[in-house]
């Protein structure tokens, strides 16, 4: 099967570098030591055999991308022919009793390599060795793979609601013959004749430098203006934006979900608010580590994708879309509770300029993962131009009763969001099972102190209770 990338799959595709792999990454930790009903754990061997048996419900998975010669038109999805599911899942060992802090620094490691553009653009990571008998996942996959609607994330897949991974029907795909660059070069010959308007976008293409994430588009274009004109001014001067390096540092912070509730029903605002005033918070407490100058008028604009939360029942459930908009967030404010209120009021004001992405897909699957709506905020922050904001967070919910993945029950699911251009920090927050988890993906050489932001996080969280009180 061969389908030509869409104008955003392939800008993202054209937009990695060594400096900027465009992946979402996921980090699952599981408990591994008690054999589940069939008197095994999660090994290798078992993770593949579960991996292998859930790609048909993600094909692309096993397609990779090839550009058309002569650059007559985009990239195409085309089967891999020599698809080898040992490449794409890979094993690694901490030094046992491995600590979660070498976790971390391993993940930083694996995520700041891009993917391989010769294979279909994806990896996973089976961890082991870490105390208390258990181990992790962590996966890779480019932002080019994955649009939430009709390609979902891995990791929708291969969680289930029980230790009895759920039963599939035999996978009957065969790796094809690939087609040729004659091939290629004759459906895009066809495709241009069919439809001339598409020599337009093959010519601008040749002298751009493809970095507009969704250049190319009527739609694109009015994303870029709308989002020009809602940021009056370039972002605030902030150590968030630099040059980054080819390495990353990553952290994690957990955190309870109740706490959030608590807050949000003391103060009559969202769950989306809440979190949001504790980065804020967290924000400020480390840029005064920094000694940097704040006054009462500080601020930090950010851009925030983020799935709408429907809080009923214990539940939390994804909206159908995600939206995303600029906020500034008052870092010089020193009351907590003024922090929240400016955050409430602004998140009101501008829910009318709110972008939507369409989740349809996701809505319908029971045990949803958070990975892919995590993918479409990354693609719909990349609408805004890149010196209009600091810092892109991401909020996701995730399923709040207890999932496995080959038996091994999930504790903690961390999002790894990519660092766009000039950004030297990512907030990624997932809810599951209870708890709020925290990624924080960070440039190396800029974010050294990422440890200090991390802890910082608890001590905001810690201010908004005690105003509660």
């Amino acid at each position: 099967m061969i389908t030509r990338l869409t104008p955003q799959d392939a800008s993202f595709y054209r937009l990695e570098s060594s400096s900027n792999p465009i992946h979402i990454g996921s980090l699952a930790i599981l408990q591994n030591t008690s054999p589940d009903a069939t008197g095994q754990v999660l090994d290798y061997e078992r993770l593949i055999d579960l991996v292998e048996s859930r790609l048909p419900l993600v094909p692309r998975y096993r397609r990779k991308v090839r550009e058309i010669p002569l650059a007559l038109g985009r990239p195409v999805w085309v089967e891999d022919s020599r698809f080898d599911i040992s490449y794409h899942i890979r094993r690694s060992a901490l030094p046992g009793p491995g600590s979660d802090e070498q976790l971390y620094d391993l993940v930083a490691r694996l995520a700041s390599r891009p993917l391989d553009q010769g294979r279909p653009l994806w990896e996973m990571y089976l961890i082991e060795g870490l105390a208390d008998g258990r181990s992790a996942v962590f996966t890779k996959s480019h932002s080019a793979l994955v649009d939430g609607d009709t390609a979902l994330e891995i990791g929708h897949v291969i969680l289930d609601n029980s230790p009895l991974p759920r039963e599939l029907a035999d996978d009957a795909w065969r790796a094809p013959r690939e087609p040729s660059d004659v091939e290629l070069l004759a459906g895009a010959l066809s495709q241009l004749a069919a439809q001339p308007g598409e020599a337009y976008e093959v010519v601008r293409d040749a002298g751009s430098n493809a970095f507009g994430v969704v250049r190319g588009t009527r739609m694109a274009v009015r994303a870029a203006a709308n989002a020009v004109r809602a940021a009056t001014s370039g972002a605030p001067d902030s150590p968030l934006n630099a040059r980054t390096s080819r390495s990353r540092r990553f952290d994690v912070v957990r955190t309870d979900l109740e706490d959030y509730r608590t807050i949000r029903r003391h103060f009559d605002c969202s769950i989306n608010d809440t979190v949001l005033a504790v980065v804020t918070g967290a924000l400020r407490n480390w840029l005064l580590s920094r000694n940097e100058a704040l006054v009462e008028s500080t601020n930090l604009r950010a851009v925030v994708p983020m799935s709408v939360y429907v809080d009923g029942d214990n539940q939390l459930t994804p909206a159908s879309e995600v939206s995303s908009f600029l906020i500034d967030l008052p870092v010089g404010e020193p009351n907590p509770t003024m922090r929240l209120s400016h955050i409430s009021h602004a998140t009101e004001a501008t829910a009318r300029q709110r972008r939507g992405v369409r989740a349809r897909t996701l809505v319908h699957l029971a045990g949803f993962a958070p990975a892919s709506l995590h993918a479409m905020s990354v693609r719909a922050a990349s609408t805004f131009a890149d010196n209009t904001f600091n810092l892109v967070i991401t909020n996701a919910p995730g399923p709040q009763t207890a999932m496995y993945i080959g038996g091994a029950r999930m504790l903690e699911m961390y999002p790894v969001s990519p660092l766009l251009r000039n950004q030297t920090l990512s907030f990624g927050l997932t809810s599951y099972d209870g708890q709020v988890f925290y990624g924080l993906n960070a440039d190396r050489d800029a974010m050294a102190d990422i440890d200090v932001l991390a802890a910082s996080v608890h001590e905001s969280m810690e201010e908004l209770l005690g105003a509660c009180l």
